[in-house]
């Protein structure tokens, strides 16, 4: 991690820690807000007017946090006002880095706006006495050279509505009528599932493992009792930014947590209902172009302290 600004020691996979061996995952630390008008957000300052071709996202294929941007920028027909860069699956000892490396199968782009080797070279060129993790996503705003925000669950949100009236979207993926259940669930898939699975494969005690294994598989018996009465998606006919938050984990769930975090009372693909969920969603008009499994296998799997040789499982076989 950086440290003033400096990058101190190899990069490790375990952020944080309680005193029963829960992993406890970083806080985001850039919170502005893109707008219609560039008043200010919720949180941070104002100067940041929805424009396009004014911002960039970094991302990688492997992260769940970075990929539901890239799923919300697709539905909302922004792919042609907000470009994207991909960051290298595999891990390196500085953590994110750009383009090929002599380990992977596949690369990632390089950083054709900063020329940055790595992601924390991009959060230091903001504050050059910046402490924490350097994490994808990043919103980047190519007029300001700065962050605008690394926050997922914030930049789905702004994405939602800041750019409509440069594309005319009528999906509303927060809708007011149903935004009190859309936080509700939200809160628990967060704390369950997305960030369940890495709890449960980061957990330093048995205790911990066993909880957060438990959380996932309740919550997941859970969805798939509520998808058996036919609804296409978890709150009813239409689509939310809560699919967008469930989809993102599930279709790593098979490849990944099944596996190396130790998730492994059942698949995804065993559960029928949830399995046609993530079909349905996968299905969706640009929604495969945000999922890249090879990036996603050899992305968790360089994971030294999770996978010190290095092996890649040749399976389990995805059906999407």
């Amino acid at each position: 991690m950086l440290v003033d600004g400096r990058w101190n020691g190899d990069w490790q996979p375990v952020q944080a820690k309680d005193d029963e061996g829960r992993f406890v995952r970083q806080i985001s630390s850039f919170r502005n807000w893109i707008t219609p008008t560039g008043e200010a957000g919720p949180t941070g300052e104002g100067g940041f007017k929805a424009e396009s071709g004014r911002y960039h996202l970094y991302v990688a294929y492997i992260c769940p946090w970075a990929s539901r941007t890239l799923m919300v920028r697709a539905l909302k027909g922004l792919n042609e006002h907000i470009s994207v860069s991909v960051v290298n699956p595999v891990l390196s000892e500085q953590g994110w880095q750009f383009g090929g490396a002599p380990d992977s199968k596949v690369g990632g782009d390089s950083d054709i706006l900063n020329g940055h080797k790595y992601l924390h070279q991009l959060y230091t060129q903001v504050d050059p006495h910046f402490t924490g993790r350097a994490t994808v996503p990043v919103l980047w705003d190519k007029q300001r050279q700065v962050i605008v925000n690394n926050e997922s669950a914030d930049i789905i949100r702004m994405l939602n509505t800041a750019f409509d009236h440069l594309t005319d979207s009528a999906l509303d993926l927060y809708p007011k009528e149903q935004s009190q259940a859309i936080d509700s669930l939200n809160e628990r898939l967060y704390h369950e599932l997305n960030n369940g699975v890495y709890k449960a494969g980061f957990a330093t005690s048995q205790f911990a493992y066993e909880e957060a294994y438990q959380g996932v598989f309740s919550l997941l018996d859970e969805l798939e009792q509520t998808l058996r009465d036919g609804r296409p998606y978890l709150l009813g006919e239409q689509l939310t930014e809560t699919d967008i938050r469930a989809f993102v984990t599930l279709v790593r769930f098979d490849v990944a947590y099944y596996g190396l975090f130790k998730c492994n009372r059942e698949l995804i693909a065993q559960k029928p209902q949830l399995q046609a969920y993530l079909q349905r969603i996968y299905a969706l008009d640009g929604i495969a172009a945000t999922v890249n499994i090879e990036h996603i296998k050899q992305g968790y799997y360089s994971i030294k302290a999770l996978n010190p040789t290095g092996i890649v499982p040749v399976g389990p076989q995805v059906s999407l």
